[in-house]
């Protein structure tokens, strides 16, 4: 269908598309500390990924908060700052036997939507929610596939708003 790095215009008649080049992009990450073993390799994953599509180490910022919850909170004091291009959340809330699970699941998606929406600010969320550690250790890779939606998203939003013009 095309490359990774195409404009904005797709093959598609009338499709837009965001890129996947992070070159010049600034990105803000909020991890949460919370079953820390997974969340760092799904850290990882997103170096790796941020590096592979272009984004300089210098161009981002990691911040860590204790659980889920939090991260909404500090997403918004970055979405504030006006200085990134887009965010990316990543966590791990686990099911335990508990209702704990629902709130901190769904809360923490609601306020990352919250704020992505209210700031117009691209932020891909892989906060993993699963029933059990097996399943958020297969799910590893969306540390990486999140930050190629915060690029493609932070690109798509640059050229719809460069075709506004």
């Amino acid at each position: 269908m095309g490359t990774a790095t195409q404009s904005a215009v797709d093959a598609v008649p009338g499709q837009r598309r965001g890129r996947l080049d992070g070159a010049g992009l600034r990105v803000a990450i909020v991890a949460s500390r919370y079953n820390e073993p997974i969340g760092t390799r799904l850290l990882e994953g997103v170096a790796d990924q941020l590096e592979r599509l272009g984004v300089k180490s210098s161009d981002v910022v990691q911040v860590g908060v204790p659980g889920a919850l939090e991260i909404p909170l500090a997403l918004q004091w970055l979405a504030q700052s006006g200085r990134y291009d887009a965010l990316v959340a990543v966590g791990v809330v686990i099911r335990g036997e508990t209702y704990h699970f629902e709130v901190v699941a769904n809360e923490s998606a609601r306020g990352v939507m919250d704020v992505a929406l209210d700031y117009g600010l691209p932020i891909a969320n892989a906060i993993l929610t699963t029933e059990n550690e097996a399943q958020a250790v297969a799910r590893i890779d969306k540390g990486a596939e999140a930050v190629r939606v915060a690029v493609e998203m932070a690109r798509l939003r640059s050229d719809l708003a460069e075709h506004a013009k």
